[in-house]
């Protein structure tokens, strides 16, 4: 706004920047502003509208099944004191829950004392870890944790750290359960012992999540970091090994399909950081026996899953066995450089299967074949993939065989006809190169046979 208008709004001097005729101005006439027309909603479309009735949908059968959870909750045991013994240590009190399971303990179809049968070099192979072969597995340490949330970080607190080992071919389990938040300088002392005795920690998820965060908890306490032991973490073997299965790698999932134990009465993952925190407000002690179940059988399930492993693939192929894993440890052996091994677990998955599992062997034992200077049987391996294999898998297949006819038995008219067939494994200019090349050399080599077909000079 100018001076001018700022002068006429102050002493009623118009814009010119002369008086008014009157010394009191007239009372200004309110102006109403006129109502804005009515504008009618745009009608949704058939399509908006099923979408959103999709949603609503979808919100409410993910808002009930949240609801039935948080009512249904863990099963609720009678009340009791918590399930666990406070032991006096030279760092302080610290509360522990333990328990001795025999050597003919099983989790699932598995014992536990079979892991005691893991050969470190077998293991190094598995885990691809070539620093385990030097490892005591008599003196593996298992650790699980359970914690206040599953975010990471200094706001994290692992107020239940699960350990087992074995005594002779007895599993010990000891759980530290922390009692009251700002108490961990004893617990963690007591897992530093713990670890001083062992030869490795044997974990699962345990070098992303279960580590990182107790080592995050020494410092905040002060507590010296203990050592750091061989780290053996069975999700990476897990996933490897059972990827072909197609329904993920949880542990829950691995207990039931593997191992063929189902939890009864489990509580909720989701639902362990609130118990703990309703026992911190006061809650009955005994309403955290699930948690600790819950960790027991986790514990379990690592003794139980190592020692099957590492039987199955001591045993490279044993008749019977699922050809989805027989695949991935074909594959594992194969990265391990274990070729023979590979080629056997190829081989049983191959047998066992007649689909997409099977195509995918044979092509794998092609690989070891053509790696060993057997062109031919390598061909014949990728041309019995074929047959198995889904219209997904065959371009690559078609690629494989290109390569061989050519380079390989020198087989011109074949590579090509498996040249046309490559894409989309491979298409624009590469395939063009190869397929000029080929119709090149074919042409040339029609050429000279006619020429030594003709009559002699």
């Amino acid at each position: 706004m100018d001076l001018k208008r700022k002068l006429a709004r102050l002493g009623g001097v118009g814009p010119g920047g002369k008086p008014g005729a009157s010394a009191t101005p007239a009372p200004a006439t309110p102006v109403v502003p006129a109502p804005a027309p009515a504008v009618e909603p745009e009608a949704p479309s058939a399509e908006q509208a099923a979408r959103v009735a999709m949603l609503r949908r979808m919100l409410g059968e993910l808002t009930e099944r949240h609801g039935t959870a948080l009512r249904r909750g863990p099963p609720q045991p009678p009340p009791g004191p918590l399930p666990a013994e406070p032991r006096t240590t030279p760092h302080g009190v610290i509360h522990v829950a333990e328990r001795l399971l025999s050597p003919e303990h099983h989790h699932g179809s598995a014992p536990l004392a079979e892991a005691l049968d893991a050969e470190a070099s077998l293991v190094a192979s598995l885990a691809l870890q070539p620093g385990l072969a030097g490892v005591d597995f008599q003196r593996m340490l298992f650790l699980d944790t359970e914690t206040t949330g599953l975010a990471g970080g200094t706001g994290t607190v692992p107020f239940l750290v699960g350990l087992a080992w074995f005594e002779g071919r007895s599993l010990r389990v000891h759980q530290l359960f922390l009692r009251r938040l700002g108490e961990e300088a004893p617990l963690l002392r007591e897992l530093a012992a713990r670890m001083a005795q062992a030869s490795c920690l044997v974990t699962f998820n345990g070098k992303s999540f279960d580590w990182p965060l107790l080592r995050t908890r020494f410092v905040l306490n002060r507590v010296p970091v203990p050592a750091e032991l061989p780290h053996l973490d069975l999700l990476h073997c897990a996933r490897r090994v059972f990827k072909h299965r197609g329904s993920g790698t949880r542990l829950v999932h691995l207990e039931e399909q593997v191992l063929g134990f189902h939890r009864v009465g489990d509580v909720d993952g989701a639902l362990i950081p609130e118990l703990y925190f309703r026992f911190l407000r006061g809650a009955e002690g005994s309403a955290l026996t699930p948690v600790l179940e819950h960790n027991v059988n986790d514990l379990l399930l690592l003794a139980a899953l190592l020692g099957l492993l590492a039987r199955r693939f001591r045993a490279s192929g044993a008749e019977g066995e699922d050809p989805r894993d027989m695949l991935g440890f074909a594959g594992v052996a194969l990265r391990a450089r274990d070729p023979e091994r590979a080629l056997a677990f190829a081989q049983a998955a191959a047998a066992g299967d007649s689909g997409a599992v099977r195509a995918e062997a044979l092509a794998l034992a092609s690989r070891l074949s053509r790696r060993g200077g057997d062109v031919r049987t390598a061909v014949a391996n990728l041309q019995r993939a074929l047959a198995s294999a889904r219209k997904d898998q065959t371009a690559p297949l078609h690629l494989s065989l290109t390569k061989l006819y050519e380079h390989g038995l020198k087989d011109l008219p074949r590579a090509l006809h498996h040249a046309r067939l490559c894409p989309p494994a491979e298409s624009g200019e590469a395939l063009r190169r190869r397929v000029e090349r080929l119709e090149r050399k074919l042409s040339k080599a029609t050429r000279a046979s006619t020429l030594d077909l003709g009559e002699p000079l």
